[in-house]
């Protein structure tokens, strides 16, 4: 067995790490490349290069050559249509040993010498979109990894909701087969940011996002309780009056702007059709505080679900990284049968 490396190419950025035969961490590296690039070039050539660079830097700190490497496995939005190859979207329900059975590799010369092998994303179902069921779909691209390392930590006999914060915040449903049965997405971090940084909002809040020493549940759930019954227009209003008469902290206002952005987003878990969920579905929230305290602490005060846990295990290695190093694992041993046959 030799050097795995997983790579995770988003929309502005890449991150790579080698894994050494043991499976400990060998070397890491990245780039401010994605995506966006393509998209704005028309053309892949920043991505590839970019992508080539983090590679070739994995291997001088590792001293290593490509001989020694085993496999390349990739995720993100490098498998989209502006990304490096399209690789069509798994139908759910998928799990870890669908994702590694649909692995796809291709050898991209410009890159490196070795084929790189392409997980592909999950897309809630087949079939003719229609104004009838369109609420219905979504699609992931990286988020399946992440999924797959949560579901390895968490998951059991019971089904399982995952929460992914985060620019675009994602909610994935797990069933009992620990086999994603679909999941949903919106733009409440995009909507934050805006709202935070390009509008009448931002003197309230001293144009600063809320830090995690800055937390305050209370005008979280004010926030929140706020955007339920007004909505987030009249809500980021209120934001605004409650920083003229009410208080000076600017920390205060962010914090009820935080909890506003959000109480969409958990509106949607209880009404949307894209998600299978029930009371004892355990939910399981990762990400980094402020935004994981804030989505734990309301979907407590909602009471959607009896059994809500924070994922505190991270740590320096991202969840994409470890659930990709899984599918890689997955399917070398689907190899090692299939040439027993």
């Amino acid at each position: 067995m030799g050097y795995i490396i997983t790579l995770d190419t988003g929309t502005t950025n890449t991150r790579a790490i080698l894994w050494d035969p043991s499976g400990a961490r060998a070397a890491s590296a990245s780039a401010g490349v994605g995506v966006r690039n393509t998209a704005i070039d028309g053309n892949t050539r920043k991505l590839s290069t970019g992508v080539h660079d983090v590679l070739e830097s994995l291997l001088r700190q590792a001293e290593i050559g490509y001989e020694k490497v085993e496999a390349i496995f990739a995720s993100g939005m490098i498998t989209s249509n502006v990304g490096l190859a399209e690789i069509p979207h798994l139908t759910a329900p998928a799990g870890a040993e669908e994702l590694a059975a649909g692995v796809q590799e291709i050898l991209l010369p410009d890159v490196c010498p070795k084929p790189i092998c392409f997980i592909p994303g999950i897309k809630n179902f087949n079939g003719p979109i229609t104004l009838e069921n369109f609420e219905q779909m979504d699609i992931m691209r990286g988020e399946e990894t992440e999924s797959v390392a949560l579901i390895h930590r968490y998951g059991g006999d019971t089904p399982m909701l995952l929460v992914l914060p985060g620019s675009h915040m994602k909610f994935v449903a797990v069933d009992c087969q620990r086999r994603i049965t679909g999941c949903l997405t919106s733009i409440s971090g995009e909507l934050l940011n805006s709202i935070t940084m390009d509008t009448i909002l931002a003197d309230a809040v001293g144009h600063q996002f809320v830090s995690e020493d800055s937390y305050d549940p209370q005008w979280v759930r004010l926030g929140a309780r706020t955007a339920e019954h007004c909505g987030l227009g009249r809500a980021c209003f209120s934001g605004r009056i409650l920083s003229l008469f009410a208080t000076e902290d600017h920390s205060k206002i962010a914090n009820f702007v935080l909890g506003a952005c959000l109480a969409s987003d958990i509106r949607a878990i209880a009404n949307s059709t894209a998600l299978a969920r029930t009371l004892d579905t355990r939910v399981v929230v990762a990400g980094k505080a402020p935004l994981q305290q804030a989505m734990a602490e309301l979907l407590r005060e909602k009471g959607c679900f009896r059994q809500i846990l924070t994922d505190t295990q991270t740590g320096e290695i991202p969840l994409s990284a470890q659930g990709a190093l899984q599918i890689a694992r997955l399917r070398r041993e689907r190899n090692e049968q299939e040439g027993k046959r």
